[in-house]
């Protein structure tokens, strides 16, 4: 054989060679990346259950699989005998039926505090102690009670976050009659309960519902934000019918309406939301507003006291406040409706369809 020949066998072994290198190279990264991204998606843990009379659903990575569900479910069993109406010898019942409560579990003193912030940012639009109106309203634990010898003027009395008293071990009233009710703090607190013990398992990518209230914190298994519906404020719409998306980022998220928790009595439609200083339902133009904050508890508090408060008070107090950014929905007057939204949010918002 010619040496030159020879030459160019070898040259083109070599140039094989190098070939099947690099591509066995690149395709072992591929494997790789492959490799990599199943193991999340196997750590991919979703959990549902039942707690505060709705549903919960939870989302997590735990590259250990471990199913939480046995543990998250005994923690709201506790959290329920600290805050629940529904349950007769809770400690919030406790209170409700006599005049002093010594803090026996860890829930109850935080939302107090967090409630007594909200009513003194809010001029008393948020206030736990509207329970009494509530329950008269039908909205409570005994159902539509309603009647037309009510007098609202004489329970208002009963009414007022500054009639009851608390330091870090105890509970008092200052008025007999008080009757707290946190059904509109206590699914986004119970949110921030279940996100704070996956923090302690050293779970750092999750997303938990509670009755509509989220926290979400890290990514999901695409390695993106974790993106959350807001739901159109019609009666007849079902979960999918969505006005916008909003992406969090390690916050948590709640929203209130009343566009589907009412009743018709004498052709009059009777919301769920109380104003806390006439005693009546509130009847305004804003149907639906979310609140996203660093936390669900204050994000649910914030969002009931704008459903009392009205679109134009609850845009003033967006301005007002650099802890919360909100997205509103309200009745453009014409059979339609608009939204508002914070500047710091719109960011994270995206419309699937036209309004």
């Amino acid at each position: 054989m010619r040496p030159n020949a020879r030459k160019n066998i070898i040259y083109s072994i070599v140039l094989l060679t190098s070939i099947m290198l690099v591509y066995l190279w690149r395709n072992r990264d591929q494997t790789e990346v492959t490799q990599a991204e199943a193991e999340v998606v196997a750590g991919k843990m979703t959990l549902s259950g039942k707690t505060m009379g709705t549903t919960y659903n939870i989302t997590y990575l735990d590259d250990k699989s471990r199913d939480l569900q046995q543990s998250i479910d005994s923690l709201l069993v506790v959290f329920n005998q600290s805050l629940s109406t529904y349950i007769p010898d809770s400690e919030l019942s406790q209170f409700n039926q006599g005049d002093t409560l010594d803090f026996k579990l860890p829930y109850l003193l935080p939302v107090l505090e967090a409630s007594k912030k909200v009513y003194e940012n809010t001029n008393g639009a948020f206030d736990p102690t509207v329970g009494p109106l509530v329950n008269i309203w039908g909205f409570g634990p005994g159902g539509p009670e309603l009647k037309d010898s009510v007098d609202i003027k004489s329970l208002l009395t009963t009414v007022g976050f500054t009639k009851i008293e608390f330091d870090q071990k105890q509970l008092r009233k200052k008025v007999a009659g008080i009757y707290l009710d946190f059904s509109a703090i206590a699914k986004g607190y119970g949110s921030d309960v279940v996100a704070d013990f996956l923090k302690q398992k050293a779970i750092s990518n999750y997303l938990v519902e509670i009755g509509g209230e989220l926290v979400a914190n890290g990514m999901n298994e695409k390695g993106e934000l974790w993106k959350v519906g807001v739901n159109r404020p019609e009666e007849s719409a079902n979960a999918n019918a969505l006005i916008s998306i909003i992406a969090l980022q390690d916050r948590g998220m709640a929203t209130s309406g009343n566009y589907r928790n009412y009743y018709v009595r004498d052709s009059v439609k009777i919301s769920h939301t109380i104003n806390p200083a006439t005693g009546y339902p509130v009847n305004h133009s804003l149907l639906s507003a979310t609140v996203v904050a660093d936390n669900c508890m204050t994000a649910d508090a914030y969002a009931t006291a704008m459903m009392v408060m009205g679109k134009d008070k609850a845009i003033a107090l967006d301005s007002a406040l650099s802890e919360i950014e909100v997205f509103l929905i309200y009745d453009d007057g014409n059979g339609g409706y608009k939204t508002f939204a914070s500047e710091s949010l719109k960011p994270f918002l995206s419309f699937p369809q036209e309004n």
